[in-house]
């Protein structure tokens, strides 16, 4: 990871499935030049979330705010920041569970899921704007999906996932910055199994996402899936969604 993050130099970096106590993750990530906000997960080495930041944020908030429910879970973590002009920036790291069709793990996910639906207007109403990226774990469309007609029974493909989807893109207003960068084509995949020829074969899943308030929507340039130039290189199952935007640059 030090060589992607010396290479990329982004101003912002969130991390999903840290696995790591919020100690252990400060310390590995300390001599990286960013300042760095971990939201453990009370279940060791599960779940975690994190956002490395060039400056201090001026508040974080952890869980979605549901009651204690998930407020350990190491799932959900806010973090505000004063850009140039003025304007408030609130960005948000989130590890949606995987799920597993008609079993408790997908209850868990739906919940997520509706406190996302509650929460997602909340924010666009205290912030000038709202990115909210990471591990989504659902495929909204058939484009997101390499081979979605065998998935179409399998969590992360679900009819009743996707509908969320309809929702956070539709009536609660947020865009889906990838897709709109992209255009109307299959992918680009961002997850990949680990098994078998799915990344030499490109067979994968887009699951990880920036959905964005339209303002902050519009000032996205370019997107860019950083994906290893061979299995062997890679260093996760996942591949860095990259986005560009034009906007002023944080208050130091």
């Amino acid at each position: 990871m030090p060589t992607w993050v010396d290479a990329a130099k982004p101003d912002f970096i969130t991390l999903q499935e840290v696995r790591a106590a919020n100690d252990i993750a400060h310390g590995v990530l300390a001599d990286t030049g960013y300042t760095t906000i971990s939201h453990d997960a009370e279940a060791k080495g599960r779940a975690g979330v994190a956002v490395m930041a060039r400056t201090e944020p001026e508040a974080v908030r952890e869980g979605l705010g549901d009651d204690g429910y998930f407020d350990r879970a190491g799932r959900w973590v806010e973090t505000d920041f004063r850009l140039g002009d003025g304007s408030l920036l609130t960005l948000v790291s989130a590890y949606v569970h995987s799920g597993e069709a008609d079993t408790p793990k997908q209850d868990d996910k739906y919940r997520f899921l509706d406190r996302m639906i509650e929460r997602m207007p909340q924010l666009a109403k205290t912030a000038d704007h709202v990115l909210i990226t990471g591990d989504l774990n659902v495929c909204h469309t058939e484009r997101d999906l390499k081979n979605w007609k065998a998935n179409r029974k399998k969590s992360g493909f679900l009819p009743e996932e996707r509908a969320y989807f309809d929702k956070f893109f539709g009536e609660i207003g947020y865009v889906d910055v990838h897709r709109e960068l992209s255009g109307d084509i299959d992918g680009p995949y961002t997850w990949w199994s680990m098994r078998g020829q799915a990344f030499d074969n490109d067979t994968g899943w887009r699951i990880d996402y920036q959905m964005a308030t339209p303002a902050l929507a519009e000032t996205a340039v370019k997107a860019t899936v950083d994906k290893a130039d061979s299995w062997a290189e890679r260093w996760s199952d996942h591949a860095p969604l990259v986005i560009d935007y034009d906007l002023p640059s944080v208050q130091a």
